[in-house]
């Protein structure tokens, strides 16, 4: 009995092969005259000379970096679309109490939807953060926290962020301090790490 119905079930899923190899296997291609070209999407790949570490303190900080931008880049990138659909329904507010009351309803709706993520962050992710948002809108913490909160709340946090040894008018410099970051960012994007 088992012997048969491990045959029909060997039947069954031979029959199913056919099938579903054609729908992973078709590859749409352009035919002119008697040339075939197929017509694919081709990911870009980074090629980067290997990293030399010269000791394991370097090789710490490179997969730490690694973790840091694994887990705060799509933060970022969601971060900025809102921040985009922000700015665009506050032009379309006339007031500036419209505005006051649109932006603190606003506030916590973000709040709710990023708490719980972002208090399970290490402070190195928080700092990470920081650059990515200023390499994704091409602003700096502080200038954010100014053009949402104000300036007496910007320099306030910047206060707290020196007392932690942080700044948040630091920008990111993906050429040259930042090469390291950019470099992890390039190959998470890519699929490559």
């Amino acid at each position: 009995m088992r012997r048969l119905l491990s045959v029909i079930l060997l039947v069954l899923a031979a029959s199913f092969l056919p099938a579903a190899a054609a729908m992973y296997d078709s590859i749409p291609m352009l035919v002119q005259g008697k040339d075939t070209f197929y017509l694919a999407f081709l990911h870009d790949v980074y090629v980067y000379p290997p990293l030399r570490f010269q000791n394991k303190k370097q090789e710490r900080f490179y997969w730490k970096t690694v973790r840091d931008v694994k887990k705060t880049l799509p933060y970022a990138k969601m971060i900025t679309k809102d921040m985009a659909y922000a700015d665009a329904e506050l032009a379309k507010l006339a007031t500036d109490k419209e505005r006051r009351q649109w932006w603190r309803r606003y506030e916590r709706y973000l709040f709710k939807k990023y708490e719980k993520d972002f208090r399970g962050m290490y402070a190195s992710q928080g700092r990470m953060l920081m650059k990515l948002m200023d390499r994704e809108s091409e602003r700096t913490s502080y200038e954010l926290i100014k053009q949402y909160r104000g300036k007496a709340a910007a320099d306030f946090w910047q206060f707290v962020a020196k007392l932690f040894k942080n700044d948040l008018k630091e920008g990111y410099d993906g050429a040259d301090k930042d090469r390291i970051i950019e470099r992890v960012i390039n190959l998470v994007e890519a699929g490559q790490l």
